[in-house]
């Protein structure tokens, strides 16, 4: 069977836990100490480090993208590729204004006045691949919740490839980000981490890339801050009977084809639709260009689990925590409710998972290897920052004084308590006066 399937049995569900955590691993690889002396170098020397890098891996040096570029790419893609891309942009652009953030100030009670600013970040650096496959999508999903958020300046970095991208190009256009740099890989990621030349330090790096790429932005979190630490691609497709097969195998094998560590997962309560969909992946997959790929993504880390009941497949989903959880029931929202961790939840048999990738709005950046359990997808708080405000008057203070006192005493801090005393001491003298 090419979609090999298994009864739930408890045995069965921890092995493809077990399976998807050590394909995140096998994702990143031994690549950690190569990347450090990357990181490194360029920290040290700069420009120079990276300009060497880039002719090493990239073939030349770093240089900006001219704005002429930009337009004469947008002018040579198709119309109907440009206006999807405009459409598409517009809903990104609608969807995260809903989700943002204001400033709020709050009076507790009488002189206590407390609050928060939210702000978008001042700088962000979007990596957008530029390898074995190009993704304008990325660029609208990475830049416009930044600009939504506020973000002052947006620059993206995407490898100078032989073939530049058009539709990448174009896709910076029709979004307006402010600088983009023909720069890639860990050069790329460095140069944003601490500034170099032409290349201004970011506060945040956000975008998608390969093991070399990912394991940059780790070394990088803590002088910058970063979206996440992305893995290979993943979709769990819970079906029951209803659920035409044709269709559920389609949307697996839309992961199945981004790489040989993707996982396409179903689970059902009937033997027969896991075969039917085993059937039809077999069936498709031999006509797709991309044949090589899905067949050993699927062989690697594809299944079928079939539960007696699909509220035990929801456990099971909540437990893997994929990054794109496809409900295809007679009553799908009827499951929602015990669904709690996943990157993005599609309902229904109308909601496949391209939707979200290319159109529907919510940010197609999302948690994977399980740690939907604690990331959110990408999104407008991805780029802004928050500051707590807090103003008392006198009265307001003097009312939590001893309190102050108290707790700072039984921290040994003794300089706490004395910065609230201070503020009351010459009345208490005037008093004993």
């Amino acid at each position: 069977m090419f979609l090999k399937t298994v009864l739930a049995d408890g045995q069965a569900e921890q092995a493809v836990i077990r399976e998807m955590k050590a394909r995140a691993a096998g994702a990143r690889g031994d690549i950690e100490q190569t990347v450090r002396a990357i990181m490194d170098d360029v920290q040290a020397r700069g420009c120079d480090a990276v300009c060497e890098y880039a002719g090493k891996f990239d073939g030349k040096a770093p240089y900006i993208v001219a704005p002429s570029e930009l337009e004469a790419a947008y002018a040579a893609c198709a119309p109907s590729l440009t206006a999807a891309l405009e459409k598409a942009a517009a809903n990104i652009r609608d969807y995260h204004e809903q989700m943002l953030i204001k400033s709020w100030e709050w009076e507790r009670g009488s002189g206590e006045t407390l609050g928060q600013t939210v702000r978008g970040l001042a700088r962000v650096g979007i990596y957008v691949p530029g390898g074995t496959a190009a993704y304008p999508s990325s660029v609208l999903m990475n830049a416009i919740p930044a600009q939504v958020a506020g973000v002052g300046e947006i620059i993206m970095v995407t490898p100078p490839t032989e073939n530049m991208s058009i539709e990448v190009l174009a896709a910076a256009k029709i979004v307006g980000v402010d600088k983009v740099i023909a720069v890639g890989g860990v050069q790329a990621v460095a140069a944003l981490t601490y500034g170099a030349g032409m290349i201004p330090q970011v506060d945040k790096i956000v975008g998608p890339g390969n093991a070399y790429v990912a394991a940059a932005k780790k070394l990088a979190f803590g002088t910058v801050d970063i979206d996440m630490i992305a893995g290979p691609s993943e979709v769990l497709v819970i079906a029951d009977h209803t659920a035409n097969p044709t269709w559920v195998a389609a949307d697996l094998l839309s992961q199945a084809e981004h790489d040989r560590l993707a996982s396409a997962v179903l689970l059902t309560d009937s033997m027969a639709q896991a075969q039917a969909v085993s059937c039809e992946m077999e069936r498709m997959a031999r006509a797709l260009p991309r044949w090589e790929i899905i067949r050993e993504s699927v062989a690697g880390y594809g299944c079928a689990i079939v539960f007696e009941d699909l509220k035990e497949a929801c456990k099971m989903a909540d437990m893997v925590a994929p990054e794109h959880l496809e409900v295809m029931t007679a009553a799908p929202r009827e499951l929602l409710p015990y669904l709690h961790n996943a990157g993005a939840i599609f309902l229904g048999r109308y909601a496949p998972e391209p939707l979200g990738d290319y159109m529907a709005g919510p940010c197609h950046v999302l948690p994977t290897s399980g740690t939907a359990r604690f990331f959110s997808p990408l999104s407008t708080d991805t780029f802004l920052k928050k500051t707590s405000i807090i103003e008392y008057t006198r009265d307001a203070l003097q009312g939590y004084a001893q309190d102050i006192i108290a707790l700072a005493q039984s921290e040994h801090l003794d300089a706490h308590a004395n910065s609230v005393a201070v503020r009351f001491a010459e009345e208490a003298q005037d008093e004993k006066c």
